[in-house]
């Protein structure tokens, strides 16, 4: 099991990546949105929010179900996620990571990926 702090790394490799991604794709691909991130194995939530300018860092939270989009992940799965060693689309169908949004946000974020 990863730990906090590997976590919050992996949630500022995931926001660096973000702001990598061509400002035109970007802009076209992403509505302003507050995100958050729960970690239930290490019972910690994150908040963000993305915007056509990018990702914002990573806080914590005390009410993740708060957020327009809501991922669930396991850590090790997030550090994973954020090291390339696990692709989103396989780790969403076989349930390790879980959104909810709406249908227009999944179809807006899958995009991205």
């Amino acid at each position: 099991m990863a730990n906090e702090e590997e976590c919050r790394a992996a949630l500022g490799r995931i926001t660096r990546r973000l702001a990598e991604v061509d400002e035109d794709q970007l802009a076209e691909h992403v509505v302003e949105r507050t995100i958050s991130c729960r970690i239930p194995d290490l019972k910690v939530a994150y908040r963000s929010r993305i915007h056509a300018g990018g990702l914002d860092p990573f806080e914590p939270t005390d009410d993740p179900t708060a957020a327009q989009v809501r991922i669930t992940v396991r850590s090790d799965d997030l550090v994973a996620l954020a090291n390339d060693e696990l692709h989103p689309a396989r780790a969403f169908t076989s349930g390790r990571l879980k959104v909810e949004a709406s249908l227009f946000d999944l179809l807006r974020l899958r995009k991205l990926l």
